[in-house]
Order: structure tokens, then sequence, then C-alpha cells
């Protein structure tokens, strides 16, 4: 029995080079999760910021209207139809697409929207009466944004981006159903050729694991020596 596995393991790993299949999608799942969360990020702030900014003005009613839309549409819908209708719908007819820059915008759209949401919630927590008092100092509201509330909202932001950057990369396994070599879809075309389902996506969920580990480890040191910074 042990043997069996051994041989399966090897098959799917060394025979023909096969591991190049998980290296490649090893590359691209990495690559998708990284530019998907700068996205995120990007689009979160933005819509977290105007949110809040009219709440406290009244001053950008519609753009706010806007956002809540947006977080409301992609919150109430798969990731993998936003994937899919961006990809086949939205692009159909632009030639020549960068399938990851494709993979890595539908999910970045799609984490800009629970990034908005954790951001806000952030500013949210911080006590109102910050606010007042940046403002009677004479600070404009994204003055008193940028040095009074963000640096101490950040510490309850950090923990949250982290953990949507852990989903976001789980989330990239179904790329493959636009043609993205992802980690996923580089154990299903080993298992097609090798016609063992078992070892392809034993060695892919261990790898998702390993690298969810290792992020987990840098992010909790990067929030202990951010807290360490705060005080």
């Amino acid at each position: 029995m042990l043997k069996e596995i051994c041989d399966s393991f090897y098959k799917a790993i060394f025979v023909k080079e096969r591991y190049k299949f998980i290296l490649n999608g090893i590359q691209n799942t990495l690559a998708i999760s990284l530019i998907s969360v700068i996205i995120g990020v990007v689009i979160g702030v933005i819509i977290a910021i105007i949110n809040s900014y009219n709440k406290e003005t009244k001053k950008a009613k519609f753009l706010s209207k806007f956002c809540k839309l947006y977080v409301s549409i992609i919150r109430g819908t798969p990731v993998l139809l936003q994937l899919m209708i961006i990809y086949y719908v939205a692009l159909k007819d632009v030639r020549d697409l960068n399938l990851i820059l494709v993979a890595a915008l539908a999910f970045g759209i799609n984490s800009g929207a629970y990034v908005a949401e954790i951001i806000r919630a952030g500013i949210e927590s911080i006590d109102k009466g910050q606010m007042e008092a940046g403002r009677s100092l004479g600070l404009n509201y994204f003055q008193t944004l940028k040095l009074i509330i963000l640096p101490q909202a950040i510490k309850n932001i950090l923990p949250a981006i982290g953990n949507e950057f852990i989903t976001l990369i789980k989330e990239t396994s179904v790329a493959g159903y636009i043609g993205v070599m992802d980690l996923t879809k580089a154990s299903d075309i080993i298992a097609s050729r090798t016609y063992d389902y078992f070892c392809p996506l034993i060695i892919a969920a261990l790898i998702y694991w390993c690298i969810v580990i290792v992020l987990t480890k840098i992010l909790n040191l990067f929030e202990r020596r951010l807290n360490k910074c705060l005080k």
C-alpha cells in the first residue's frame, strides 16, 4: 500500500517533469493573489473614504450610493461568476489578453468590496471625539483622517486585511475556469495525464496549506512590529 502511494507521488511529480506544472501553478497563484490584493486595497480604501466622508459631511451622496451598490452586488454574487463575466462578457472583444491580469482584475474587484467594509469598520471603530478634535484644530476632513484616524484604525484593520489576503489565495483556485494555469489547474492537468486524482490534489492541498501557514506567520510578525511602532 505504501509503495503504491509512493509510486503515485513519484509519477505525479517527477515522471516527464510534471513538477514544472506545479511550479508554474504556484508562481501564477502567488502573482494573481499579490496583484489582486493591491487592486482590492486601492479600491477598498477609496470606497471606504467616500462612504465615511459622505457620512460625516453629506457631500458625496451620489458617489456613496454608487459605492454601496458596488459593494452589495460584489458581495451578493459568486466570485466565479464575476470572473467569467469579466472574461467572457466585459473583455470578450479584447485580443491578446494576459489571463493572469484578467484573473487578478476580477479577484481584485471582488476583494475591493470586502476590503472597503473592513476599512469602513476600522474607521468607525475610532471614537468620534477624535474627528471632532482634529477639526477643532483646523484640520479638514481628509487631514484628520490621514493624521489622526487611520493611524489608530490600522491596528484594527490589519488582521482582517491579512485574513482577506489568505482568503484571496484560496479563491484563485477557480482561475482555471478561464484557462489560467493556477495551482489547482496544474493538479488537474497532472491528474488527467496520470489517471490518478488522489496524489495531485493532495499535493495541491498541502502547498496551499503551506502558503497560508507562511503568510500567517509573516502577517503576525508584521502586526507585532506595527503594534510596537504605534505604542
